[in-house]
């Protein structure tokens, strides 16, 4: 239970996150116009040892119709390259320097500071979920990893509940800025 309320908030965060950090990294001995078709990994990482997680189903929908659009074919049975899927998240803390100087009159925050003299620092520490969706290709004859690609973001409340939307905009994210078949 608590697996699966992780990964969709680590989801969540990486669709919805206001500037979310996108990266890839691919085998740069591969060529990747040779690939035609596309499947996923029978056992997915996003997904129970017992059944499919709505997680996994969301991704799913939202790869096909990158893979799609990039003119490979799905093929269940003989893909040429798989596709799998992981998710991550973790609790961060993030602190700040701030003057308390507004605390004189209140009407400069958060125009200006004063001058020195005036109050002093005080910390302000916000603590947040950061999640990363980690999608993979795995090469089916070599059986290896040809190219990931990932996001990173905030998690936010918005993205959790609108769970199907989130994954659809990390996964376009993602093959937008990363993905290597130009077809």
């Amino acid at each position: 239970m608590v697996r699966g309320l992780l990964l969709v908030a680590a989801v969540a965060l990486a669709g919805c996150a206001s500037t979310p950090n996108t990266f890839s990294h691919k085998d740069p001995g591969t060529d990747f116009s040779q690939y035609r078709t596309w499947g996923f990994m029978p056992e997915l990482s996003t997904d129970n040892q017992q059944y499919e997680s709505l997680v996994t189903n969301f991704l799913k929908v939202a790869v096909a119709q990158q893979m799609d659009r990039r003119g490979l074919e799905y093929s269940a049975d003989k893909p040429d390259v798989r596709v799998n899927f992981y998710i991550n998240t973790r609790e961060k803390l993030r602190s700040r320097s701030v003057p308390t100087a507004s605390a004189y009159y209140g009407y400069r925050d958060p125009f200006y500071d004063t001058w020195g003299g005036y109050g002093g620092y005080t910390t302000q520490v916000d603590q947040y979920t950061e999640g990363t969706l980690h999608i993979d290709l795995i090469d089916v004859e070599r059986r290896q990893l040809v190219w990931e690609g990932g996001v990173t973001g905030r998690v936010t409340d918005e993205a959790i509940q609108n769970l199907e939307a989130s994954i659809d905009r990390a996964v376009k994210v993602i093959f937008d800025a990363a993905f290597p078949l130009g077809r």
